[in-house]
C-alpha cells in the first residue's frame, strides 16, 4: 500500500470577499505562439493548439511554444522496501540526459523523454524552479499560467503540489512556494491578490473555503470563449500566513478515503485559483503640434491595471479497482475520477492529432482546463511515478499521457547511463534540502541560546537581590532580638530589686503613679468643665443683654461693637476649651488603657491577692468613664466625628496629629466608616494628603484611607475626589517604608474593584503601585503583591464574562517581569498573592504568549507541583490545561503536569 507521507496537514481560518474580474494583458515576453485564427465554434476553441504555450526559462533547452511536462519518481515506501526487495525498481531515470526508461524485463527497456526528469532525491526547492517559477514568472508578467500535478493515486501529487512544510521548511510545496514569490514581487499599496480554492468532486464543483457552496456552475464567455466561477469564494491575501491558513481549511473540507493504494487517497480534483492585479504605466504618446510639424509633446502615460491567473490542479489519482479495493460509493468516486481523466486524457490525443473537433464538453474538468491547453496560458504538467514493479501498467499508463502532452516520439535504444552524473546530481539535491534544515536548525538554537542567556542573567539578578535582602532581614532580625533581650533583662531587674517597695507606693498612693495622675486629670477635666459652664452661662448673659438693649434702643454702636467683641473672644474661648477638653479626655482615657494593660501585667507576675489597692482606682475610673467601650470608641459617642474631624484644621501640629491618629483608629472598624464619610472626613484626609509634608500626618492619613478603601461604596467616593492620583503621587514621593505600606494598601483595596480599573491605569494608579517595589520593604511587597492579585482577578473575571478583550493592562504597565521573578518569594504572603496573579493572568488566553516569552510557564508549572496550598495548585493544573498555546508549548518542552 503506498505511503500516506506526501499529504498534507489540515486546518481551520476562512474569510471572504469579491474578486476583481480576470483578464489578459499580452505584454511578456513569453508570449504564446497561437497559429493563424479561423472562425471555430467555442466548442472547438482548442482545435490545433497542441503546441500551445512558452519557451523554457532555461534559455531553450526545450522545444519553443510547447506545455512544459516534467515527471517525478516518488522513493519507495517501507510496504515496497520489503514486499519488492528482491525485484529492482520498473523504472530507470537518466536526468542528465532527460530520459526515463521503463522496463519491460531485465534486458528490455523504452526510453522517453521529457522536459526535466526528477529523481527521488530532488528536494521541494529544486521541482518548484524547473516546474513552477517560469509559470510564476509569467503571471506576474500579466499571463495566465497553469501549474498541473497528474498521476497514479499515491505517488505524490498533492506532496508535489500542496505541502505545507510548518515543520520542515524545505518540504513546501508549489502552491506556498508560489504564493511567496507573487507576495515579494508585489506592492501591497497599489497590487492585489486574490485566491479561490475549489474540488470537483463526482462532476460537482464544490468550494473549499465555504462548504454550504458545493454546487458552483461554469460560466463561459460567448465572445471570447473565457471561463469564469462567478459563484466561488474569493479571499484577498495580505501575507503568508493568511494564506497557509487558507490551505489548512481548503485541506480539512477536501474529501479523502483510505484505499488499499493510499491510507488518505483523494477523492477530488483540487484546483487553486490566485487572481493578481497589478498598477503598470502605458506607453508615452507624441503629439504634433500645428506650427511646426516636426516638433511634438510627449503625453503622460495612463495608469493601467494588468490583471492575471494562476491555477494550481492537484488531479485526484487514477486507480485500478481491483488493486485499490474500492467498492460501494467508493467504487462510484472512483469511477467519476476516472472518467474525468479519461475525458482529459480523449482531449490531449484530439489536441496532439491537431484532431477538427476537441471533446472538452464531456467533463466539467476539462471545460475548467480549455485555457491551459488553449494557448491563453502558460502550463506546466508534472507526472508523478511510483518505483514498484507491481504498479508497472498504471507507471506506463502515467508516462504514456505525459507523452502526449510532450508530443514527442518515443526513443528506442541501448543502455547507456552516465553514473558520475546522477551520484552528483543526487547529492545536490541532498545538499540543498540538508542546507534549508540545518539554517532552521541554527535559527532556533540562537535564539535558544539568546532566551537561555537572558534567563541566566535574571536569574543571577534576583538570587544576588534576595540574597542582600536576606542578609538585611538577618541583619535587622539579630537588631530586634538583642534590643528585646535587654529590655526583658532590664524588667527582670527592676522587678526584682523594686518590686515591693514600687507596689507599696502604688496602693498607698505615696509616689508618683498612674493613680495620682488619672485624679489630676480627672480634676483638671471637672475644673475645665465648670469654666466651660461658667463660659456659657456668660455668653447666654451678655446675648440677653445685646437683646436687651437692642430692644430698649438705648445702646450706642461703640457699645454694641464692643459687646459683639466679647462675644467672639468668649466664643473663640469655648473652641479653644472645647478642643483642650477633647485632647483630655482622650489622654484619660489613653492613660486609663495603659494602667489596665499595666495592672494586668503586673497581676501575671505574683498571686491574685497580693496587690489589693492597684484594683481599685482602676475599676472606679472605668466606671466613671463607662469603661465597657474601647477609650477609641468611648471618645467617639462622648466628643462626636465632626469635633474630632474640626480638630483636623487645627493651628496646632500636635493636636492635627493626634486627631488624624483617632480618625484613623476609627476607620478601622467597619461600624464608624459610614459616619466619617458622611461628616466629611474623607476629603479631610484628602486635603492632608495632598496639603501638609509631615511624614507622621501623611503616614497615618493614608493608613485612614487605606481602612475607608474596604468598602465598595467608599472605593468610588475616593476615585470621584481624585484619592487615586494624590495616592499615586504620594507613593512617588515618599520614602518612609511605613508611609508607602500604608498608601499600597489602600491602592491594593480600589485594586479589588472591577469598575476602576481603567481609572487606575490612567490616574497612574498601577505605574505607581509597581513603582513602590523600589522600596523592597517585605510588608510594603506584600501590600504591592496583593494588589497586584486582586487586579489580575478582576481582570480574568471581566475577561470571563466577555466584558474585555486584548491582554492584561498589568501586562502593558511591564508588571510580568516582577511578577515572575518573584514567583517563588520566601516571604509566604508575597509568593500567595504572586501565584494568584499569575493564576488569574493565565486564565486569559490573549496573555498566554507573553507569559510563555516573559517565563511565566515554567512558574506555573512549579506552582502545580510545589504549591503549598491545594486550591492555588488546582487553580494553576486547571489554567494549563485549558489553555491551547500553553499545551502546545508543554507539549514542545516535553512537560508534563
Amino acid at each position: 500500500m503506498a505511503s500516506n507521507g506526501y499529504r498534507n496537514g489540515t486546518g481551520t481560518n476562512k474569510g471572504a470577499i469579491k474578486p476583481p474580474a480576470s483578464s489578459n494583458i499580452r505584454s511578456s515576453s513569453f508570449k504564446s505562439r497561437l497559429p493563424p485564427s479561423s472562425n471555430h465554434s467555442p466548442g472547438s476553441a482548442l482545435r490545433r493548439t497542441s503546441s500551445a504555450s512558452f519557451t523554457t526559462a532555461a534559455g531553450g533547452d526545450g522545444v519553443p511554444g510547447r506545455v512544459r511536462v516534467a515527471v517525478r519518481l516518488r522513493p519507495r515506501n517501507a510496504e515496497e522496501s520489503t514486499a519488492d526487495a528482491d525485484f529492482a525498481d520498473c523504472v530507470e531515470l537518466q536526468p542528465e540526459l532527460k530520459r526515463l526508461k521503463l522496463r519491460k524485463n531485465n534486458w528490455e527497456s523504452e526510453t522517453y523523454e521529457f522536459d526535466e526528469v526528477l529523481t527521488e532525491f530532488a528536494s521541494q526547492k529544486r521541482v518548484y524552479e524547473v516546474v513552477a517559477k517560469p509559470v510564476v514568472e509569467s503571471v506576474l508578467d500579466g499571463y495566465n499560467g497553469t501549474v498541473m500535478a497528474y498521476g497514479q493515486t499515491g505517488t505524490g501529487k498533492t506532496f508535489t503540489l500542496g505541502r505545507l512544510g510548518e515543520e520542515d521548511t524545505s518540504a513546501r510545496g508549489i502552491m506556498v512556494r508560489s504564493m511567496e514569490e507573487i507576495l515579494v514581487n508585489v506592492s501591497r499599496e497599489t497590487d492585489s491578490i486574490s485566491v479561490s480554492y475549489l474540488q470537483l468532486y463526482m462532476e460537482t464543483i464544490q468550494d473549499l473555503l465555504d462548504p454550504a457552496n458545493d454546487n458552483i456552475s461554469i460560466v463561459e464567455d460567448p465572445r471570447t470563449g473565457d471561463v469564469s466561477l462567478p459563484g466561488a469564494t474569493h479571499v484577498e491575501i495580505k501575507d503568508e500566513q493568511s494564506f497557509l491558513e487558507l490551505l489548512r481549511l481548503g485541506e480539512a473540507h477536501r474529501i479523502a478515503a483510505n484505499t488499499k493504494l493510499n491510507t488518505e487517497s483523494s477523492r477530488s480534483h483540487a484546483i487553486l485559483m490566485v487572481h493578481v492585479k497589478r498598477s503598470v504605466l502605458g506607453e508615452e504618446v507624441a503629439i504634433p503640434t500645428e506650427s511646426d510639424k516636426s516638433s511634438h509633446f510627449v503625453k503622460p502615460p495612463k495608469p493601467l491595471v494588468r490583471k492575471s491567473k494562476l491555477v494550481l490542479v492537484d488531479l485526484a489519482g487514477s486507480e485500478r479497482v481491483q488493486k485499490s479495493g474500492s467498492e460501494g460509493h467508493m467504487l462510484e468516486e472512483a469511477k467519476s475520477i476516472n472518467l474525468s481523466l479519461s475525458a482529459l486524457g480523449k482531449c490531449i490525443n484530439a489536441l496532439a492529432e491537431n484532431s477538427a473537433h476537441v471533446p472538452i464538453r464531456d467533463s466539467k474538468l476539462t471545460r475548467l482546463l480549455r485555457d491551459s491547453f488553449g494557448g491563453t496560458a502558460r502550463t506546466s504538467l508534472i507526472v508523478t511515478i511510483g518505483p514498484s514493479p507491481r504498479h508497472r501498467g498504471e507507471t506506463a499508463s502515467t508516462i504514456l499521457f505525459g507523452q502526449r502532452v510532450e508530443n514527442m516520439l518515443r526513443i528506442k535504444e541501448e543502455f547507456d547511463y552516465k553514473s558520475l552524473a546522477r551520484r552528483l546530481e543526487i547529492q545536490l539535491d541532498k545538499l540543498i534540502a540538508e542546507n534549508e534544515r540545518q539554517q532552521k536548525a541554527f535559527d532556533d538554537e540562537v535564539e535558544r541560546i539568546n532566551l537561555e542567556a537572558q534567563n541566566r542573567v535574571s536569574e543571577v539578578e534576583r538570587n544576588f537581590t534576595d540574597a542582600l535582602e536576606k542578609e538585611r532581614l538577618k541583619c535587622q532580625m539579630e537588631y530586634m532580638e538583642s534590643v528585646k533581650k535587654l529590655e526583658e533583662k532590664m524588667i527582670e531587674n527592676q522587678q526584682k530589686h523594686q518590686h515591693d517597695g514600687f507596689m507599696k507606693d502604688k496602693c498607698n498612693g505615696e509616689g508618683p503613679g498612674f493613680c495620682e495622675d488619672i485624679a489630676v486629670i480627672k480634676k483638671l477635666l471637672e475644673k475645665e468643665t465648670h469654666m466651660r459652664k461658667e463660659a456659657e452661662k456668660e455668653v447666654n448673659k451678655l446675648k440677653s443683654q445685646l437683646g436687651q438693649h437692642m430692644d430698649a434702643g438705648a445702646g450706642g454702636d461703640a457699645e454694641i461693637l464692643k459687646l459683639q467683641i466679647a462675644l467672639e473672644d468668649e466664643v473663640h474661648q469655648k473652641k479653644k476649651l472645647e478642643e483642650e477638653i477633647i485632647i483630655l479626655r482622650s489622654q484619660m482615657l489613653q492613660l486609663t488603657f495603659e494602667a489596665d494593660q499595666m495592672r494586668r501585667c503586673l497581676a501575671r507576675g505574683g498571686s491574685g491577692n497580693a496587690y489589693p489597692g492597684l484594683d481599685s482606682p482602676m475599676s472606679q475610673v472605668r466606671d466613671s468613664l463607662s469603661g465597657h467601650k474601647t477609650p477609641v470608641s468611648a471618645l467617639f459617642d462622648q466628643v462626636g466625628v465632626e469635633k474630632i474631624l474640626d480638630l483636623l484644621e487645627s493651628e496646632d501640629a500636635n493636636v492635627r496629629i493626634h486627631a488624624v491618629k483617632v480618625v484613623a483608629n476609627l476607620a478601622a472598624e467597619e461600624a464608624n466608616q459610614e459616619r466619617i464619610v458622611e461628616a466629611g472626613g474623607l476629603t479631610s484626609l484628602l486635603m492632608l494628603l495632598r496639603s501638609y509634608e509631615d511624614e507622621t500626618v501623611r503616614r497615618v492619613a493614608a493608613g485612614a484611607i487605606a481602612n475607608l478603601a474596604m468598602n465598595e461604596a467608599n472605593q468610588e467616593l475616593i476615585m470621584v475626589q481624585g484619592g487615586i492620583s494624590l495616592l499615586s503621587t504620594t507613593a512617588s514621593d515618599a520614602e518612609d517604608p511605613q508611609t508607602l505600606r500604608m498608601v499600597a494598601g489602600a491602592i491594593a483595596n480600589l485594586c479589588g474593584n472591577d469598575k476602576l480599573q481603567a481609572t487606575l491605569r490612567s490616574e497612574g494608579g498601577i505605574k505607581a503601585l509597581l513603582g513602590m517595589v523600589r522600596c523592597r520593604h517585605p510588608d510594603v511587597l506584600s501590600q504591592v503583591a496583593r494588589g497586584i492579585a486582586n487586579f489580575a482577578k478582576c481582570e480574568s473575571r471581566a475577561s470571563t464574562n466577555g466584558i474585555r478583550s486584548g491582554r492584561s493592562l498589568l501586562i502593558d504597565e511591564g508588571a510580568l517581569p516582577w511578577i515572575v521573578q518573584n514567583a517563588n518569594n520566601d516571604a509566604a504572603p508575597i509568593r500567595r498573592h504572586i501565584e494568584l496573579a499569575l493564576c488569574h493572568l493565565a486564565q486569559h488566553e490573549a496573555n498566554a504568549k507573553d507569559m510563555i516569552n516573559g517565563g511565566a510557564l515554567w512558574e506555573l508549572v512549579r506552582i502545580t507541583r510545589d504549591c503549598s496550598r491545594e486550591d492555588i495548585r488546582s487553580l494553576a493544573r486547571r489554567t494549563l490545561n485549558s489553555s491551547l498555546l500553553f499545551r502546545s508549548e508543554m507539549r514542545r518542552l516535553r512537560i508534563e503536569l
